[in-house]
């Protein structure tokens, strides 16, 4: 069990998107990174190292299987999520290993057994992001005519999630023997199908693969619309998320700490980890002229406006008049895709009689984020936002190379001088180090289980 009154410190984890994502289109022109960034196994292995030496809590892997000419150099060419961090088990000892991989199109034997494979490979350092797909495209990379719509995308990911950590707990402790004197291997006694008949699923097990040291993968979830949201709460142990603001943070940390609450879920067991940004110059003013520099050189209006089609299913914005009142009916597109975002995106033109130009133009525009300065002013202020329980800590993209050195040589530091931050590792698996309690193993009577589902099921569709 976790202690009752721990030291709250922060978390860090290491998102590498190799040659730029999302709105960095032209990141790979910086002769500090490998052209071949994205497929390059040592370039990830050396990313990984230097977060591990600064003791971070994991590497997070983003993905997707759906892609245009529009898509960022990061999606046109990378490495699946598992087999990467596969390798990097093997390169690393005590960094946590957190893939992205979707319940809308893998069957739950087949990546509940790969998943329990990466924490077995990594002696229980995996987690898994889970994601329903927002890219609508990707349904025809599955022969599907359409992708799913939002209801049944979550419905799919909590069944799929009971599914998952019910074929993990196939062995009970104990159940593989090896003993060569008696020459018994296994007792059966100590293993158990599954036989999960459920409305989207129909699961036997059981699955062929005892339990890691931390018992399961830790469980990591994005999204911000209801659906995502009720979703976390039930089931991650982690939420990976974004906040511009401290009160934005503090929202989003209440509020899901709270619906968790609400499920009987201890809320300090959910640790809230926002994605962001971090420039760090010689002063202030130096930091913000280097963001300012990144920001213009790392995309374009062209690149911008192909890229604004993947909220709206990647609709083709660009056979519409620049100047023209922004298209509404271009939201249509976007309901079996990322929905949430579009929606914002469309109702801040419509209230403001953008044209579309111009909401191009508003997504270029520099939203500065709140870790730039010099290495004592981020010190500061990712311990402003600490302390007011905006978040537990932060997921830092690797970005530009020389930033992430910096970070991790002189903000860091300056965080373990006031004892915010490990200076060495508190244990050897994902779950230790996150402080997150391994999930019991125990077994009961199928109708008890069958009721405990149903109950949660419940709970969460209200």
């Amino acid at each position: 069990m976790s202690n009752p009154h721990p030291k709250r410190q922060l978390k860090f984890g290491v998102v590498p998107t190799g040659v730029g994502g999302p709105g960095e289109h032209n990141r790979w022109l910086d002769p500090d990174i490998p052209v071949d960034a994205s497929v390059n196994i040592d370039w990830y292995i050396d990313v990984a190292r230097q977060a591990e030496a600064a003791k971070f809590d994991l590497v997070f892997i983003v993905d997707s299987q759906f892609i245009t000419p529009h898509s960022p150099p990061h999606y046109l060419n990378r490495l699946e999520p598992l087999t990467l961090l596969s390798a990097l088990a093997v390169a690393t000892s005590r960094i946590g290993l957190v893939g992205t991989a979707t319940t809308s199109y893998n069957d739950p034997y087949n990546l509940t057994r790969r998943l329990a494979s990466l924490d077995l490979i990594s002696r229980g350092r995996a987690g898994w992001n889970v994601v329903t797909s927002g890219d609508a495209g990707t349904a025809g990379n599955y022969g599907k005519e359409e992708h799913y719509d939002y209801d049944t995308r979550y419905g799919r990911a909590h069944e799929y999630l009971e599914v998952a950590r019910g074929l993990w707990r196939s062995y009970e402790d104990g159940a593989l023997v090896r003993d060569r004197e008696t020459g018994v291997f296994l007792d059966p006694s100590k293993l158990h199908a599954l036989n999960h008949k459920g409305e989207f699923f129909s699961v036997a097990g059981p699955l062929n693969i005892q339990r890691s040291p931390q018992g399961e993968p830790v469980i990591f979830q994005a999204g911000d619309s209801e659906q995502g949201r009720d979703l976390g709460a039930a089931i991650a142990d982690g939420i990976f998320t974004h906040a511009k603001t401290v009160e934005q943070g503090q929202a989003f940390y209440n509020d899901i700490k709270g619906r968790a609450a609400k499920l009987g879920r201890d809320p300090a067991q959910i640790v809230i980890l926002p994605g962001t940004n971090v420039t760090i110059g010689d002063t202030d003013e130096h930091a913000r002229e280097i963001e300012c520099h990144w920001h213009d050189q790392d995309h374009s209006f062209g690149q911008a406006l192909g890229e604004l089609g993947r909220s709206f299913g990647w609709h083709d914005f660009s056979q519409y008049d620049l100047d023209a009142p922004f298209p509404r009916e271009a939201l249509e597109f976007a309901r079996r895709s990322f929905f949430t975002n579009a929606k914002k995106v469309t109702d801040q033109a419509i209230a403001q009689c953008l044209t579309l130009r111009q909401v191009v133009e508003n997504s270029r525009t520099l939203r500065s984020s709140p870790f730039v300065g010099s290495a004592e002013t981020v010190a500061n202020e990712i311990a402003r936002w600490f302390e007011a329980r905006a978040f537990d800590g932060l997921n830092v993209y690797a970005g530009h190379p020389s930033q992430f050195r910096r970070f991790t040589g002189e903000v860091v530091p300056l965080l373990q001088e006031r004892g915010l931050f490990r200076t060495d590792y508190e244990a050897d698996t994902l779950r230790g180090n996150l402080g997150i309690d391994v999930p019991t193993n125990r077994r009961e009577p199928a109708q008890r289980t069958d009721a405990a589902s149903a109950s949660t099921r419940e709970a969460v569709a209200a």
